[in-house]
């Protein structure tokens, strides 16, 4: 039977959705709070966007 040879595979894979999954539900949930993912390092002072991407 193909799952039982590749059991190996669907489980790592199972597991690397899961994982997935979870870190996408985590990022929603801080993006609803006001909690963004600050690329920039988040120095704004030279940054012509920063008023608008933190808030004060």
């Amino acid at each position: 039977m193909w799952v039982l040879q590749n059991a190996a595979t669907v489980l790592i894979s199972l597991g690397l959705v899961i994982i997935v999954t979870a870190i996408i539900i985590n990022m929603q949930k801080n993006r609803k709070k006001g909690k963004t993912l600050s690329l920039c390092g988040g120095k704004c002072a030279n940054c012509p966007m920063g008023k608008l991407c933190h808030k004060p």
